[in-house]
């Protein structure tokens, strides 16, 4: 997939009072802005041309990003005005004009080595995709109290109708996808391994800082 809808608008509520100052996607993981990692995997994975939506903070991701050329492809972006989930920030995308097929994919995660690019292959064929940390069901039905699942999606033009008329944040693009299932559109279910993400302010020190938790 030459696209991908990045989502970075979230508050981080979990981290503040860090949040406060800074949005999430751009805090450290190795000492690396996580948003920054996650371009230039996009980017290894042969991704072209990405939309950040923003939101909380929004400039300061926006700076970061510039027009992209930095990580090796075209950004541009959307704002989302509110804590208005997952399926409103494709939307938006989809509105400012990035067509499907393409990755949809968090800010604030770090993914294996390789593992954007693995998943993208994987999916081609499929109306629809979604990584999982563990073992994951060959065809998902299920993702809402499923196994564990991370922040990457692929979507298609097939999925674009199940955006319309859901229950809102914070699962409705796992309700479009499992709506989608139900139809009998194939939604493959595939292993990325497992992720780093920044859920309380410790996790900061923990993912930037290892040498501190050796005896």
């Amino acid at each position: 997939m030459k696209r991908a809808v990045v989502m970075a608008a979230g508050e981080g509520s979990r981290l503040r009072p860090l949040t406060e100052t800074w949005p999430k996607p751009v805090l450290p993981i190795d000492g690396r802005a996580v948003i920054a990692v996650v371009l230039r995997e996009l980017a290894a994975a042969g991704v072209e041309e990405v939309i950040v939506v923003t939101g909380h903070l929004a400039e300061q991701v926006e700076v970061l990003v510039g027009d992209g050329t930095g990580f090796g492809l075209r950004a541009a972006f959307a704002r989302q005005p509110g804590v208005l989930g997952s399926a409103d920030t494709v939307s938006r995308a989809l509105a400012a004009g990035l067509e499907p097929p393409f990755l949809v994919v968090g800010a604030d995660t770090v993914f294996p080595p390789g593992a954007i690019e693995r998943f993208a292959a994987a999916a081609a064929g499929a109306a629809g995709a979604l990584g999982y940390q563990g073992e994951a069901p060959a065809r998902v039905e299920r993702i809402i109290g499923g196994p564990a699942a991370a922040p990457l999606w692929a979507f298609t033009p097939q999925l674009v109708p199940y955006l319309e008329g859901l229950g809102g944040p914070p699962y409705e693009l796992a309700q479009a996808y499992e709506r989608a299932a139900a139809d009998g559109l194939e939604i493959r279910g595939l292993t990325v391994g497992p992720t780093r993400d920044l859920t309380t302010p410790q996790d900061l020190i923990r993912e930037n800082f290892p040498y501190l938790g050796r005896s």
